[in-house]
């Protein structure tokens, strides 16, 4: 049985975290893109792991035994009708594609919500793409709800991507 768990991202592990994170953004990306080098990736996760400015900001980890297969990026949300002291952002949320359905995302939320209420949140929310059924479903399973926020981003290629904001009670 292999060992399952979740703790803070370390710096040795920016290879890992880069590789998971092109991996999540090939997979959401519809057309072509050029992805950035994997060694550039690292080499920011090093530095944000490093320092990450709020001492708030922080990177979560899921483990199969030793080995970083999913991460959460989690911090205080950063949008302008939210309260810096009391409203927490999950900015990112991934997990290895033949890691799936073992729980890890389940496991992250949970150690996502136990780390915004030791640092003082009460609410949280997530910006989740509108085609994106099995993260909302993820959300949605775990008492995350639609606040009725939506957005509409564009990448340097002119793709735009419409996003829903759920949110949940930290109580």
């Amino acid at each position: 049985m292999t060992d399952h768990g979740v703790r803070v991202a370390w710096a040795r592990d920016a290879e890992a975290l880069a590789e998971l994170q092109l991996t999540a953004w090939a997979e959401r990306l519809d057309a072509p893109h050029a992805l950035p080098e994997a060694s550039e990736v690292a080499a920011a996760w090093r530095r944000s792991l490093a320092a990450p400015g709020d001492a708030r900001l922080r990177v979560l980890v899921a483990l199969e035994g030793d080995r970083p297969v999913g991460y959460a990026v989690v911090g205080p949300d950063p949008d302008p009708d939210a309260s810096p002291a009391r409203d927490a952002q999950l900015a990112e949320l991934a997990v290895a594609p033949t890691c799936r359905r073992r729980g890890h995302g389940s496991r992250l939320l949970h150690a996502c919500a136990d780390t915004w209420r030791a640092d003082g949140f009460t609410h949280a929310s997530a910006w989740v793409e509108s085609t994106d059924d099995a993260r909302r479903a993820l959300l949605t399973a775990a008492g995350w709800a639609p606040d009725g926020a939506h957005r509409a981003l564009a990448d340097d290629g002119g793709t735009e991507v419409t996003q829903v904001r759920l949110h949940t009670a930290l109580d």
